[in-house]
């Protein structure tokens, strides 16, 4: 029960307006064009400032030499393109503000292919944050229209944003959850990372293997309140690694998702400004910033052995680390800690075709987990902005939201429908988002995801089917199954496909998605006014 009341305190604390978003939120993003796009988006839907400069958005392309910055250097470089747009598009210094404590900020990461939620980001030409949801938002425009995935993770993310003044907070772009522990809170590090603590003690061995932590980068909080991260090892490793930094007190999964103070930002962006000018080199956070800045070096470089890194090479790193550590003024506060987002949090990920179904499908059962994600998303009326003509049978636990149904005899079971005109549908246990034709006739565990046609849609049971539109050519239907794991067959042309999920991905680089959007919201107001 105590689980459950602070699970609905941070679904109150999110759904509270702009008090529960970061001053600026920055979003880090594949090209310009995707830049661009989450600019005007988000300042349309969730980060609405009215006079005010905040909540600002700011949107910058990772434009690093080919095999990325990865995603240590890759905040860096963000932040630092962030800070330049706020000075030429606002007259704000950014920087200077954090250092004052005076703001939040937010960045959030969202390149990467999104292989396993194929064929669904192509259909958006690779801005995969950009993925619709079964769930509509009303915009600023006054228009309904579907939430997207970015948009639902700034949201649930806010809720930390009150703690952090004078921080920069990141975070990776297709998850949601709702944490069990406390989300208020008093920085007590430079670094704090996001972890599910397992437990009030430290895990016996059995437990160590039983909750497969070895699979997992763990952080351990030392009695001391100080934490350290390892990166999938047993319980013997793990406690031989750390006996020199004290007492494990507390262990558990790393999100990944963490915090810095103003003073760190600066100091990483001063000792990586080489890299930073050049645009060259790849380190992430876990194995480049965060472990060797909490392990000894002979951990560490054992470690990165495992990961196939030559000893010398990890030896040089730490030590270039631990000369950084030594030269920082850490004041009142300890280096690195860890944020407990609690045991019972709630998860929603939408980073898999097959979790996307499962958690737009769970928009309709009775369970607790589905009236949170129902609360998180402000659903009070499960036909909010339909007009459904008399005669359409809508079954008690289907969602139809920002729906023109115009004749009657439609009949809607156990799906989620968002965004759709049609003279008639016929769905049972389907999910259509963003669709127009004159019939659209779908069976269980079927996708049809920004579908425009003049003619009937009909999807068989677990049919995935997407329409991927270019600014100068015909659109294109691309098709997939349910069964179908698109980072296994990625590269593999299905028998109903003229393409491979990789081949779509590089014909939609560069797209132009906000006059792509347009194109498409032009053509389905005119197939839909035509029906």
């Amino acid at each position: 029960i105590m689980s459950l009341e602070a699970l609905e305190n941070a679904v109150s604390a999110m759904t509270s307006g702009n008090s529960a978003l970061y001053d600026v939120t920055i979003v880090c993003t594949t090209d310009d064009h995707q830049a661009e796009y989450w600019m005007k988006r988000l300042s349309q839907s969730l980060c609405k400032s009215g006079d005010s400069k905040f909540p600002m958005v700011l949107a910058c392309s990772e434009d690093w030499s080919p095999g990325g910055a990865g995603n240590g250097l890759g905040t860096l470089y963000a932040y630092q393109k962030a800070c330049k747009l706020a000075v030429s598009k606002h007259g704000i210094d950014l920087a200077d503000l954090l250092t004052k404590k005076q703001v939040s900020a937010a960045l959030f990461h969202t390149a990467g292919k999104g292989t396993r939620l194929a064929p669904l980001p192509a259909s958006e030409n690779n801005n995969k944050p950009g993925v619709k949801l079964g769930v509509c938002q009303k915009l600023s425009s006054g228009e309904f229209a579907p939430v997207t995935v970015l948009e639902a993770v700034v949201q649930q993310t806010g809720v930390y944003a009150s703690s952090r003044k004078g921080r920069l907070s990141v975070f990776w772009g297709d998850q949601i959850f709702l944490p069990s522990a406390p989300f208020v809170y008093t920085p007590t590090h430079h670094v704090d990372i996001m972890c599910t603590l397992l437990g009030d003690t430290a895990p016996t061995a059995e437990e160590w293997s039983a909750q497969g932590l070895e699979k997992y980068g763990v952080i351990a909080v030392m009695d001391d309140g100080n934490a350290a991260q390892v990166e999938k090892v047993d319980h013997a490793t793990a406690v031989k690694m750390l006996e020199s930094l004290g007492n494990i007190g507390r262990v558990g999964p790393s999100l990944g998702s963490f915090s810095v103070s103003a003073a760190i930002l600066q100091a990483l962006c001063e000792e990586y400004s080489k890299e930073l000018t050049s645009k060259a080199g790849k380190l992430d956070t876990d194995p480049h910033f965060w472990m060797p800045l909490t392990l000894p070096e002979a951990e560490y470089c054992g470690l990165m052995a495992q990961k196939g890194i030559d000893e010398a090479e990890s030896k040089k790193h730490h030590q270039r680390m631990a000369a950084f550590k030594s030269k920082l003024d850490l004041s009142s506060m300890g280096l690195f800690g860890a944020v407990d987002v609690g045991a019972n949090a709630c998860w929603w990920d939408y980073g898999q075709l097959r979790l996307y179904s499962q958690n737009n499908l769970k928009l309709l059962d009775t369970d607790q987990d589905s009236i949170l994600l129902r609360k998180f998303f402000g659903i009070v009326d499960k036909k909010a902005g339909s007009t459904l003509t008399e005669g359409t049978q809508v079954d008690d636990t289907s969602c139809v939201f920002g729906c023109t149904i115009k004749e009657s005899g439609s009949s809607i079971v156990q799906s989620v429908l968002a965004g759709v005109t049609a003279k008639t549908v016929e769905v049972d246990g389907a999910i259509v988002v963003n669709c127009v034709a004159p019939k659209i006739t779908a069976k269980k565990g079927a996708i049809l995801y920004n579908l425009i046609s003049t003619t009937e849609i009909t999807a068989q049971e677990g049919d995935v089917m997407v329409e991927v539109t270019a600014q100068d050519a015909d659109p294109m239907l691309l098709k997939s199954h349910m069964t179908v794991d698109g980072g296994k067959k990625w590269k593999v042309k299905l028998e109903y496909n003229e393409l491979t999920f990789e081949e779509v991905m590089k014909k939609n680089q560069g797209a132009n998605i906000s006059a792509i959007e347009t194109k498409r919201q032009e053509k389905y107001k005119k197939v839909a006014s035509e029906l």
